[in-house]
């Protein structure tokens, strides 16, 4: 049987999708207060940043991916764009609707598997997912399902977490092992959810190890934007054919 990385474990294929889905179920409550920790508020600053890099105008069709809470679904909707929601884990989408509601938004969401979309060949203009990439079983077949539903000309915008710069690998373990843990502890009561976070970032490809990624997909032009000396980095690839 096939095995990939739920943080640090090897796991059956077949566990991952469960494992992570128990973990957001745990922490949906706290997710936007925890990430607002965290990040001391720069997930926002970097969700802003994802939102300009994909140049979403009014009128297209753009797909959330992992939507979560659905900070970039909420950015495109207001530039004008037609905007649909999914996400895998249903805890998940319901609060991201459900905060889109509260900001007088209704968007359609669909839960589904980011591997096995539920939309038509070349039926979006954008196609993102922010913090959502590493925590899916199958990456290339993810990746390959997004870029099948970009028409000619759309886009792919991957926000992420990556590899920091050397210089700060030592200070950026102590935090992410020992400062993540306990305030996932504090905060959230969950402690081990937020050490498998900390596992995750580390298994997850680096920028050009997810630019080559990006590019077997079938996507051209691909680039990507460091943030924070690379604590997260956004990729935008192009599918021009």
């Amino acid at each position: 049987m096939a095995e990939t990385d739920f943080g640090f474990q090897r796991v059956p294929e077949a566990e991952k999708a469960r494992r992570v889905g128990e973990v957001f179920d745990r922490v949906a409550a706290r997710y936007d207060l925890m990430n607002d920790l965290m990040s001391a508020g720069l997930h926002r600053v970097w969700k802003a940043f994802a939102a300009s890099v994909a140049r979403v105008r009014s009128g297209e069709r753009v797909l959330e991916v992992a939507s979560g809470s659905g900070d970039l679904a909420r950015a495109f909707a207001a530039r004008g764009a037609q905007v649909w929601m999914s996400d895998v884990n249903r805890n998940m989408l319901a609060r991201g609707r459900d905060r889109l509601l509260d900001a007088g938004r209704v968007l359609p969401a669909v839960q589904c598997d980011a591997e096995r979309l539920p939309f038509a060949t070349a039926s979006f203009d954008c196609v993102s997912v922010a913090f959502g990439l590493r925590n899916m079983t199958r990456k290339e077949a993810a990746l390959g399902e997004m870029a099948r539903v970009l028409r000619p000309g759309g886009r792919l915008v991957v926000l992420e977490f990556s590899k920091v710069r050397p210089a700060l690998e030592k200070p950026y373990e102590l935090y992410s092992f020992h400062v993540l843990p306990w305030l996932g502890e504090r905060v959230a009561g969950d402690a081990a959810a937020y050490r498998y976070l900390a596992e995750s970032i580390r298994m997850h490809p680096d920028q050009e190890t997810l630019r080559a990624m990006i590019e077997a997909a079938g996507l051209e032009q691909v680039e990507y934007f460091n943030l924070a000396a690379g604590v997260a980095a956004v990729h935008r690839g192009f599918k021009l054919g």
